[in-house]
């Protein structure tokens, strides 16, 4: 082990053992007696768009973390065929089945919008674990909320129109990358809402028209909030309200 990952860590600060700076959410609300457990495992990585991070029935071999950016939790059927079921970015972390001792999940993770993170290990997450409890109460509560918003994306996937539900993703992906300009093509969202392009571009069109979006080849702008939200069904303030229940105790 470096003298830099042994090196005194203030009160507050939060960086991985080559001094990258932390932004995801749970490292930085751990105490910093268990952040210290967890430091020098943490290996920094660029996340790029289409990185797999693990695919379904794979075994989970790395939790990760991530500073920006946003991963898409996805249900592949046997045919080839998807749809995009969750989504996380620094508020939660990659590998969730492992904060309940499980090694596998039946969702391929993929990084669906470009950024960074870190990533830990499955052997050195479990031995932080042992002598981690807030980080581990932290992980657990994720895991099931995590479980709960899968739940209601399904059910907004079944229940709600496509409008609906392409504002309720274009808002998830604007709270995760902190940015209006999201870089993604209607063939791109027609598979994550699991719907077929027309009907998307039909929805985008409309949202056009009223000035909520622009839409150029291969981007979409978003140009007035509060009416995007005015789109949306329920399930975007459901969907963020577990994303708040994570720090609550």
């Amino acid at each position: 082990m470096t003298k830099q990952a042994l090196r005194t860590l203030h009160p507050g600060e939060r960086t991985n053992p080559d001094g990258k700076a932390v932004c995801n959410k749970i490292l930085l609300g751990i105490p910093d007696e268990e952040y210290r457990l967890l430091r020098p495992h943490l290996a920094y990585l660029d996340m790029p768009h289409h990185l797999n991070l693990h695919g379904p029935r794979d075994a989970i071999e790395f939790a990760y973390f991530p500073n920006r950016g946003m991963v898409s939790l996805v249900i592949v059927t046997e045919d080839g065929k998807s749809v995009e079921v969750g989504v996380l970015g620094n508020e939660g972390f990659a590998g969730a089945p492992l904060a309940v001792g499980l090694r596998r999940s039946t969702v391929a993770e993929v990084v669906q919008i470009a950024g960074d993170g870190f990533r830990v290990g499955l052997g050195a997450m479990q031995r932080v674990l042992r002598s981690a409890p807030e980080l581990q109460g932290m992980l657990s509560r994720y895991a099931v909320l995590q479980g709960l918003q899968v739940a209601q994306t399904a059910a907004c996937n079944r229940l709600h129109s496509v409008d609906q539900r392409l504002a309720r993703w274009l808002l998830l992906a604007q709270d995760r990358v902190d940015s209006g300009q999201l870089d993604l093509t209607h063939d791109f969202l027609a598979m994550m809402l699991g719907t077929d392009r027309p009907s998307v571009s039909l929805a985008a069109k409309v949202m056009q028209r009223k000035k909520v979006i622009q839409y150029t080849r291969g981007a979409v702008k978003i140009l007035n909030r509060k009416k995007l939200e005015g789109f949306a069904c329920e399930c975007y303030a459901v969907i963020q309200q577990f994303n708040g229940a994570l720090f609550l105790k």
